[in-house]
């Protein structure tokens, strides 16, 4: 049936891969690459916005652009070959493609870093699209007719819904479940391993 084309938009960071050990890292090294204190450790707690978002935190305001431009340098080198897919995630993917949908990533993420991370791991969605945060998710959801965005965090639930999708979340970011609930997720679930079955009741009750 045509109505069971679907378009299934996934989040990166928290999402897909775990990124706290090569972000962490990635961290360290600014910090000691310029000589300004960054907590690392603190830093992975609140992954999901922009990278911007993060920095403010540590440097002052005229120094972010370039802040952000030597993180992004050295992150290839130091966050990609860190950084493992999580549970389920592969499979995740799977099963959309074995439902005759389309896969896509959508991510605040920076986007060739984005790709260099799914590609070390094996994982190759239909299409990446990169450095869009929370409501600008929508623009990619959009474009590409996703009928379902999967994220960890209260921006994805946002992203998800202003695109007019349905919104899945994953506890396996910052946001615990009911942080998600009550931002307006539509379905929560443990983690992507649950995904598979859920898609499986999902598209008979779509169709």
């Amino acid at each position: 049936m045509a109505d069971m084309a679907l378009t299934v938009g996934f989040d990166l960071d928290m999402t897909l891969i775990d990124s706290r050990p090569g972000i962490r890292a990635c961290y360290q090294a600014l910090s000691e690459r310029t000589g300004t204190y960054i907590d690392a450790d603190l830093t992975v707690t609140r992954l999901g916005p922009p990278l911007a978002d993060e920095l403010i935190n540590w440097f002052p305001a005229e120094e972010i652009p370039a802040m952000a431009d030597l993180y992004r340098e050295m992150y290839p080198t130091i966050a990609i070959t860190a950084t493992p897919a999580l549970t389920g995630a592969r499979e995740a993917i799977a099963a959309v493609r074995e439902a005759g949908g389309r896969a896509i990533v959508v991510t605040a993420k920076y986007e060739p870093n984005a790709k260099l991370h799914l590609a070390h791991l094996g994982i190759e969605p239909d299409a990446v699209i990169g450095d869009l945060w929370a409501e600008q998710k929508a623009e990619a959801l959009r474009e590409h007719d996703a009928g379902v965005y999967v994220g960890d965090h209260v921006g994805d639930v946002r992203g998800a819904r202003a695109a007019g999708a349905l919104s899945v979340a994953v506890a396996t970011g910052p946001c615990p479940a009911e942080e998600l609930r009550a931002a307006g997720a539509d379905v929560v679930l443990t983690d992507l391993t649950e995904f598979p079955r859920w898609l499986s009741d999902y598209r008979p009750a779509r169709a």
